[in-house]
């Protein structure tokens, strides 16, 4: 998959973020750092992942071993003031709906933990490489 990201004018840093053949996104950097705060910012996107990702990985396993659950819940609060000393702390609550016993309640909290997210978060050694495009882009 292809992700692209342009900005939508040469003054802000309001980006317009395009996945093949999803509906556009937005991102853009709160007030207090000069951007609009129209949209969610980086951060946000990196811990809507981790708990879409926590939702949709107890939903298939509980439909696949046929746990009776409803819905769910995910919350996911971030302390972030030591990020700069390499601390980002993410609490998830998740909030299991349906008749579920405790032995399936415990099941599906141990499973949230094993969505690929999570495991890419914590468990995976992630390598970027970041290059320029060629081309002349100076207009």
């Amino acid at each position: 998959m292809i992700i692209t990201l342009n900005s939508e004018s040469d003054s802000g840093y309001r980006q317009r973020i395009e996945l093949e053949g999803q509906v556009p996104l937005f991102t853009d950097l709160p007030e207090d750092l000069g951007g609009e705060g129209s949209a969610p910012e980086p951060h946000d996107y990196f811990d809507v992942a981790l708990g879409s990702c926590k939702a949709l990985t107890v939903t298939y396993y509980a439909r696949k071993n046929d746990i009776p659950l409803t819905g769910i819940g995910v919350e996911v609060t971030r302390d972030d003031s030591e990020e700069r000393k390499g601390n980002y702390r993410l609490n998830v609550k998740l909030t299991l709906r349906g008749p579920l016993s405790d032995e399936q309640r415990a099941t599906l909290l141990r499973i949230a933990d094993k969505c690929p997210v999570h495991k890419l978060m914590t468990q995976v050694e992630v390598t970027i490489e970041t290059r320029l495009a060629e081309g002349d882009f100076g207009q």
